[in-house]
C-alpha cells in the first residue's frame, strides 16, 4: 500500500513539476526575437548618441564636487 501511494504522490510531483516547467519558458524576449545588433547602423547612432548625451550631463567646470568618502577622484599610479 505504501508503494502505491508514494508511486501515486511521485506521478503527481512530475505533473506539476512538468506544468511549471512549461509555464517557465513563457514568450521570447524580444531582443532574442529581432536578433543581435551587430552591423546595425541605428543601433550604433543610438548608442552614440547615448553616450554624447550622457556626457553632457557631466559638470565641466574644473572642479567636481568632494567625494562623500573622502576619497580623490585622481587615480594614483
Amino acid at each position: 500500500m505504501a508503494g502505491a501511494a508514494l508511486e501515486s504522490r511521485v506521478e503527481a510531483l512530475e505533473a506539476e513539476l512538468a506544468r511549471l516547467k512549461e509555464q517557465l519558458k513563457g514568450p521570447v524576449p524580444w531582443w532574442e526575437e529581432i536578433g543581435t545588433f551587430a552591423n546595425d547602423p541605428i543601433y550604433a547612432r543610438a548608442m552614440k548618441l547615448g553616450r554624447e548625451y550622457r556626457r553632457s550631463l557631466r559638470p565641466t567646470g574644473k572642479k567636481q564636487p568632494a567625494r562623500r568618502d573622502g576619497r580623490s577622484r585622481h587615480r594614483s599610479s
